[in-house]
């Protein structure tokens, strides 16, 4: 085997590597809706094609799933319509706030994650909603980018709401005698676990079941150690020392008092004391939830811990032959459905494969494979493990329901692959990762707070070929490539390139690490919606259209700020089929305001009867009366088919703006959105 590396790029350069084409592979995934990922999204392929083509599904659902909130930035919501439990009317859930950090910290666009971050840390949030992880995922996302002020500009909160859990709460805080945090499985997003169902005795299991668990301890172990991390960085010694002690003791009691001997796991011990359950007591069974301690790095690099990664691969434990289970089988209560909506099951974590857990479970394993030298002594999980337990979950994403089409729903069925609850807000369900398992996993770029770049693939000989590039890491472009044989990119083996240059390769696979200094990435661009209406009780900007008897909400979701072309979802207005008439959809902003540009968003599809119209025009009200913007430098993109749609004009002031159209004959017009800046 030949490997090379080069730190600080002192030693000749090696061969280039081969491109991607960009315009090709975006066109491919996102048809009319390319330009918006071409800057924005690292580009990827490989030969297991069911992982490349999820990973471009992901895109497009980060995409879907982000809320333009006008002066408030961008968040990323968890489902994609409104639920009722969410913080309104911004649409905020905090459980699922990690896993879209971790995802949007890959985006080329570092707006999507820091505007989020502020959101997640501003006013406007309920900070214990559920359990959390937030202060790591700033962490995690100042690994990538290396931009130290954004990320300690949210340190005063974060030691806020890492306070505020040590409380005595009815649905989780801290337990002084025993110094772990406790949590009701609902807050912790997992209803219907194995403590809260033997907690009402087998009854039921939605509420209750309070329980010192792996999850919330394993989360705050993790945010106590993102603020020490970003304390030290800023030079306040006193404040990092503190919350790393606070870790380093969590870490400790974890280990002494959650790792369960008899079941070579980590498991729950009960808080609550009732007539069915015992405070203290273990819980009877293992759960998914137990390999959380190292999705955030917790366990000691010990080959006692290292047994529970037996279990994932064991069919009567915890491994499925479509996805990971949730509990085992021999659990008494294993798949029993307690609670429905309607006829339609609801959510629970008794049995069923969970994308939220397996994405957990998959970060989990990414690190023991890759740092804990007991996962090579053992030999008890493997890369070849990994890879095929990542494929398991991206095949998942096929959904039966929808004929094989992508569409991630809740839960699943782990023996079928069949989706389990399938409600009206189960599609496209924006729980979990799978980018960041991608690029940190099976590529293997292992981000780091100092100046390297490391590189560990989590991949076998099963995968003949893959290239990664346009990742955006310390303010440098980089790519990362994999050919077995030669034959795909013109060079076999393993290669690391920064900006252009390959910096180290090998023959074979194995670890690559090179210096990188630490470059400014591009500013951020935040162009602000002046149309966005949050919530239909918002008095201004209100939106009107030219047709009667127009429900409010169809109104409300032309300036919503969320921008899909799914159609099993709706977020538009339908116009009435055209007769050649012109209709218009209005927006008052109640003041005047400069408006320069516009996003259309117009969905099509021939099965549905919809189309783009035939003409369209953007028009201003000034002096009384209403004028088209196509005076001056105005200049009309061609409407396009779920994209966007560009007009821009030179700035005016107006109260009012207009789009007016006319749909084609026997067809009606779809416009899910009409963002003016």
């Amino acid at each position: 085997m030949r490997s090379t590396t080069l730190l600080g790029f002192a030693a000749p350069l090696l061969h280039m590597a081969a491109a991607l084409d960009a315009e090709a592979l975006t066109s491919q995934y996102f048809g009319n809706d390319a330009p918006w990922y071409l800057d924005r999204i690292p580009l990827f392929e490989t030969s297991v094609s069911e992982i490349q083509e999820v990973y471009y599904y992901r895109w497009g659902l980060f995409r879907a799933h982000q809320r333009d909130l006008g002066e408030d930035g961008f968040l990323s919501t968890e489902f994609i319509n409104d639920v009722s439990w969410q913080t309104s009317p911004w649409a905020i859930l905090i459980n699922a706030a990690n896993y879209h950090l971790r995802e949007g910290r890959w985006s080329r666009d570092r707006r999507f994650k820091e505007d989020y971050a502020d959101v997640l840390f501003g006013p406007n949030t309920n900070p214990r909603q559920f359990s959390e992880v937030m202060a790591d995922g700033v962490w995690q996302g100042y690994l990538v980018d290396g931009v130290l002020e954004d990320a300690a500009s949210r340190l005063g909160a974060m030691q806020t709401v890492y306070n505020g859990w040590n409380a005595t709460l009815d649905f989780g805080g801290y337990d002084t005698s025993k110094g772990l945090y406790y949590i009701q499985p609902l807050t912790d997003a997992t209803e219907y676990t194995i403590a809260s169902i033997d907690a009402s005795g087998g009854i039921d299991g939605f509420l209750g079941g309070n329980a010192f668990r792996p999850s919330i301890n394993s989360y705050q172990y993790a945010n106590a150690l993102a603020i020490s991390n970003l304390a030290a960085l800023t030079g306040a010694q006193a404040l990092a020392d503190e919350y790393r002690d606070k870790a380093e003791t969590l870490k400790t009691l974890v280990q002494d008092h959650l790792w369960n001997s008899t079941f070579e796991h980590f498991i729950d011990r009960f808080y609550v004391d009732n007539d069915y359950v015992t405070y203290w007591d273990p819980i009877r069974g293992r759960e998914l939830v137990g390999y959380v301690p190292w999705t955030h790095d917790l366990p000691d690099d010990d080959e006692t811990y290292a047994q529970a990664w037996k279990h994932i691969l064991d069919p009567e434990k915890l491994a499925g032959s479509h996805g990971l289970r949730t509990n085992e089988p021999s659990y008494e209560y294993y798949m029993r459905q307690y609670r429905y909506e309607g006829d339609h099951p609801e959510c629970q974590w008794n049995g069923p494969a969970w994308p939220y857990q397996t994405t957990q479970a998959l970060t989990a394993l990414a690190n023991f494979l890759d740092h804990y030298t007991t996962a090579s002594a053992t030999g008890i999980i493997t890369k070849r493990d990994y890879v095929a337990i990542l494929l398991q979950y991206a095949q998942l994403h096929y959904n039966p329901s929808y004929d094989g089409i992508l569409n991630l729903e809740e839960d699943y069925n782990a023996d079928t692959g069949v989706p389990i609850v399938g409600l009206v807000r189960s599609p496209h369900y924006f729980h979990s990762g799978f980018i960041d398992q991608v690029v940190t996993g099976f590529v293997g770029i292992r981000p780091s707070a100092d100046d390297i770049l490391e590189v560990n693939p989590l991949i076998d000989e099963s995968v003949d070929y893959f290239r990664i590039e346009r990742i955006l890491y310390h303010g440098h472009n980089v790519a990362v490539q994999w050919d077995s044989s030669g034959n795909r990119y013109g060079t076999q083996g393993l290669l690391l390139e920064i900006d252009g240059e390959v910096a180290a390769q090998s023959d074979s696979l194995t670890r690559l690490s090179v210096g990188i200094s630490r470059v400014t990435p591009p500013e951020i661009d935040r162009p602000i919606a002046v149309s966005i209406q949050l919530g239909l009780d918002t008095e201004y900007p209100i939106g009107s259209v030219s047709v009667p008897d127009v429900d409010t909400a169809s109104i409300h979701n032309v300036i919503d700020g969320r921008v899909w072309f799914y159609p099993e979802i709706v977020n538009w207005w339908d116009t009435p089929v055209g007769d050649g008439s012109e209709l218009w959809y209005q927006i008052d902003f109640g003041t005047a305001v400069e408006v320069t540009r516009a996003e259309i968003a117009f969905a099509a599809g021939a099965e549905l009867g919809v189309d783009i119209p035939e003409t369209y025009r953007v028009q201003v009200y000034t002096a009384g009366s209403w004028v088209d913007v196509d005076l001056g430098d105005a200049t009309y993109g061609e409407a396009v088919a779920n994209g966007i749609t560009n007009v821009q004009w030179e700035g005016v002031a107006t109260e009012l703006i207009r789009l007016a159209f006319t749909p084609k004959e026997g067809l009606a017009v779809r416009l899910v959105e009409f963002k003016i800046f």
